[in-house]
């Protein structure tokens, strides 16, 4: 029987990739090897957010709670992290290593600690789930959420202060977040009712680019090795690739050329 995936995340090294199951489950495999190493049990509904702390893994599902689990050591080993009230919808883990930022369908922005079975901070601000989260490379302790369709607004929060910074109303439902590892921008990327993808540059929050082309939300983001180019995936079973972070980027508004897949499935 073929199982639902919700959530794929590959560790820092790229040797292991841990996969969110519609049941529950979450299975680690080895990206080498093909080979599945363990199927990790817990949660009680669909896990739809995932991240990699070094070895640690954590893992949030419709159930609420977030898992943290260390994968050399048995699956009983393990910390529950329960805060939200509705699903956990997304999660990051901080570039030090010391915090973790979730969201939750609840509307909530969490921040825990590494030792902490309690959130060290909760941000209330927006008005729909918080599915984006993206720690800055650049600024200790900064954080960047993008709300639902109810809210629209990308968010920057402080959180060595418990500060609320900038945000702005993008207009649309924001799906995901990935700060450029090289220069003080982001990128969001889009819903209902636009579906496109912008760069944001930081603080200024001036839009610095457009991207079109995808025709439903753009729900997935990766960033490439390099820093230079992203990978998005929508609704619309398309993957596209954009150089939105390389330097010969020097249009304002353009369209995805290259288009891989028609169809993912």
């Amino acid at each position: 029987m073929e199982t639902l995936l919700h959530q794929v995340c590959w560790n820092e090294r790229g040797s292991l990739v841990a996969v969110g199951t519609h049941k529950g489950y979450v299975q680690i495999w080895d990206a080498a090897g093909g080979r599945k190493l363990t199927s990790l049990e817990g949660h009680s509904a669909r896990v739809g957010a995932l991240a990699w702390n070094g070895e640690q893994l954590s893992s949030g599902s419709r159930d609420r709670v977030i898992l943290q689990r260390d994968v050399r050591t048995p699956p009983t080993a393990e910390r529950r992290l329960q805060g939200h009230r509705q699903e956990v919808c997304g999660l990051k883990w901080s570039p030090d290593h010391q915090h973790l930022a979730s969201g939750g369908n609840d509307n909530k922005l969490l921040v825990w600690n590494s030792s902490s079975l309690l959130p060290v901070q909760q941000y209330s601000d927006h008005l729909a789930a918080v599915k984006a989260i993206a720690w800055s490379p650049h600024q200790h302790g900064l954080l960047a959420s993008g709300g639902g369709t109810a809210d629209r607004c990308l968010r920057f929060w402080n959180t060595l202060t418990g500060q609320a910074l900038q945000s702005t109303d993008t207009g649309s439902q924001v799906c995901n977040l990935a700060w450029s590892k090289h220069a003080n921008e982001l990128v969001s990327t889009h819903g209902y009712s636009q579906n496109q993808i912008l760069v944001w540059k930081y603080p200024s929050l001036t839009q610095v680019a457009k991207l079109t082309g995808h025709s439903y939300r753009v729900l997935y983001l990766a960033v490439s090795p390099d820093g230079e180019a992203i990978v998005t995936g929508a609704g619309d079973e398309t993957l596209r690739f954009w150089n939105v972070f390389s330097k010969t980027r020097c249009t304002k508004e353009s369209k995805s050329v290259l288009n891989l897949f028609t169809r993912i499935r």
